[in-house]
């Protein structure tokens, strides 16, 4: 389906069954925050900076005021993460959002233009409690949709079982044979010149315009996603320090971020951080970010000022995380494509 006549009956009748184990997987979802404490909230999709991640491409607008105040430039965001974080600087203490995100150039069997994401975030919170949150929250999606294993294609993995937890570095080691930490000798300054040999030596690609994180990302999309996530979700932690722009450093070691990824059957579903909370540093990380985008990209995108303002006022120590809720249901149905469990995807003709 290319996005055209979706609402014909046969195209309809195709997702149906989709669509309703779809809405189970809601309420579901609704029930699960409910139980755990945490309040739903709503914020804007439109905002001042859609987020400062270099290979994110943001949708553009502009905002008519209509008072007599000047036109502004806004942007639909790419993650309701600042506003959201916002609100906990101003006292809240558990929260989630089943929001609506965008982000441009993005469209395949597993991206959509459009699409839902679960985010929610724990003050007080660490990334042990997310990762218990996503076992549970899983297990309930897939009980309410009547599912007892994930399936894409002919593959099965079980929600049901402990997840399996594996550093970054153990991954790069364990499936490409490289020590990744050693190309980064300074973390916020890797080496891409070091990786770009590893990646030539283990028979991976690479392109003269590529950047060191463009080069992980190769390796870990050629060698690594095929491998984890295969029999029980995997939990890829502690990542490089310099990928993490939103992260806290490592406690224990200064190399690395806290934050996670959660894949199950090649699919990435989650993306966690423990959060910065230094405006100073988070401005940095920002700047640095912003500089990428613009290098290979042309685009510039401004910083909200005001979220900077919020973390200098006291983001308290917490834990967030983002969950692409249409992949959940790819998995839970066992459907091909993201278009089939959308209701009603973006056009892409005519």
């Amino acid at each position: 389906m290319t996005g055209q006549e979706w609402w014909r009956p046969h195209n309809l009748a195709r997702r149906k069954r989709n669509l309703t184990l779809r809405g189970h997987a809601v309420t579901a979802t609704r029930a699960f925050f409910a139980s755990h404490g945490f309040t739903e909230v709503e914020t804007p999709c439109l905002q001042i900076s859609p987020g400062l991640e270099a290979h994110l491409m943001p949708f553009a607008t502009v905002l008519e005021d209509g008072a007599g105040e000047a036109d502004r430039p806004l942007f639909l965001h790419t993650s309701p993460e600042f506003a959201m974080k916002k609100l906990l600087a101003g006292g809240m203490e558990r929260i989630w959002q089943m929001a609506r995100v965008f982000r441009n150039a993005e469209r395949s069997d597993t991206h959509h233009p459009e699409f839902t994401m679960i985010e929610w975030y724990r003050a007080g919170g660490g990334l042990d409690d997310l990762i218990s949150d996503c076992e549970g929250l899983f297990r309930a999606t897939a009980a309410a949709a009547g599912a007892t294993l994930f399936r894409r294609g002919a593959q099965t993995c079980d929600p049901f079982q402990p997840f399996e937890r594996l550093s970054f570095a153990e991954a790069f080691s364990r499936y490409a044979d490289i020590d990744i930490l050693a190309t980064a000798p300074d973390p916020l300054a890797p080496d891409r010149d070091r990786l770009a040999g590893e990646a030539l030596r283990i028979g991976v690609r690479t392109g003269l315009a590529d950047h060191w994180d463009d080069i992980v990302f190769r390796i870990l999309l050629d060698r690594i996603e095929p491998e984890i996530g295969r029999t029980v979700p995997t939990v890829l932690h502690s990542w490089p320090l310099s990928m993490a722009a939103l992260a806290r450093p490592g406690r224990d070691d200064p190399r690395i971020a806290e934050r996670f990824e959660i894949y199950a059957l090649g699919l990435e579903l989650a993306n966690a951080f423990g959060e910065l909370t230094d405006a100073a540093e988070q401005r940095r990380r920002f700047a640095a970010e912003a500089a990428v985008k613009a290098q290979l990209y042309g685009r510039h995108v401004p910083i909200d000022e005001d979220f900077l303002a919020a973390l200098d006022a006291g983001l308290p120590e917490s834990a967030g995380i983002a969950l692409g809720f249409d992949r959940l249901v790819m998995l839970l149905t066992g459907a091909a494509t993201i278009d089939d469990v959308l209701w009603a995807p973006v056009a892409n003709s005519s």
